[in-house]
């Protein structure tokens, strides 16, 4: 859909502190994933400056970690961001600045990304989530949490506010992965395993490996439909956002199911995008954000 065409599709379906938002359309979501999946795999990801004079080099949990924290005694909430595969947290500068009066904030690199210390410890998602969990309770950063997740990132938020939903006020799932549409890795072609092997690094390795595993996490898990969830859709609509998943996307009609199905009461946005929303279309992620903060009860 064209940036300018947003304001004549827009329908709030949570409440009336949310942004108002495109009326949720199911049977779109699937096919998007094909894109996300695609630039899960393909060379690297742009990164935007802003946050990366905020980043500070500290030993957080046992391990050597780079984040950007911004306190603000006075907020609601807590804004916790999750990167996508093979992107840092510079990404989301565009988005941690128009926020700064709003929340607290935290934004990472994961263990094995820029100069964050690489992990002994598997990277499957409950892996991920303690990590990050003991990570906010070290930097005195306390629930609710708004949970903010970009691709892969998404799938691991998703697993968090399932696991501990006392501590999350609600969740932002930008252009996310959900559970069942990547393949397990031994169903990865021959060629896709020997290139991701070749050209990324262990830790990603081993992250894209345990996708199909972090899914089933999160769906042994029960549902969080009580909190308001927000889902950003990449559907690019150029004559060459052409879908290539590289042979590990799941389309068995079960997993289209499956999808469509995960968060009925949830706001859709469809965005005209580049799979990196948080780059290309920041106001709209900021807006989601602050809606869902909205949302909170006031800080006595």
């Amino acid at each position: 859909m064209p940036r300018s065409a947003l304001s004549h599709h827009r329908l709030s379906t949570m409440t009336p502190a949310l942004p108002r938002l495109p009326r949720p359309r199911a049977l779109a979501l699937v096919p998007s994933f094909s894109l996300a999946v695609a630039c899960l795999l393909a060379p690297g990801h742009a990164v935007a400056a802003g946050a990366a004079n905020e980043i500070v080099a500290e030993v957080i949990a046992g391990q050597r970690i780079e984040s950007v924290t911004i306190m603000n005694p006075d907020a609601r909430a807590c804004v916790v961001f999750e990167n996508g595969s093979r992107a840092t947290v510079d990404s989301w500068s565009k988005v941690i600045d128009p926020l700064r009066s709003s929340a607290s904030i935290f934004a990472y690199n994961r263990p094995g990304y820029g100069n964050s210390q690489e992990a002994a410890t598997p990277r499957d998602g409950a892996t991920v989530v303690e990590e990050l969990r003991r990570m906010l309770k070290q930097k005195g950063l306390a629930p609710p949490y708004i949970l903010v997740g970009h691709s892969l990132g998404g799938l691991y938020m998703q697993l968090f506010a399932r696991r501990y939903p006392d501590e999350v006020g609600g969740l932002v799932l930008v252009d996310s992965l959900y559970p069942g549409v990547i393949k397990k890795p031994e169903d990865f072609p021959l060629l896709t395993r020997g290139a991701k092997r070749l050209f990324f690094s262990a830790t990603v390795n081993d992250e894209i490996d345990l996708i199909h595993q972090t899914g089933e996490q999160v769906l042994a898990l029960g549902p969080i439909d009580d909190k308001p969830i927000v889902q950003l859709i990449n559907r690019p609509t150029g004559a060459f956002a052409i879908p290539v998943d590289f042979g590990v996307m799941n389309h068995s009609k079960e997993t289209t199911t499956l999808v469509r199905g995960l968060y009925p009461k949830a706001t859709r946005l469809f965005l005209d995008s580049a799979h990196q929303m948080q780059q290309e279309s920041p106001t709209e992620v900021v807006d989601a954000i602050k809606g869902v903060i909205a949302m909170l009860p006031s800080k006595n």
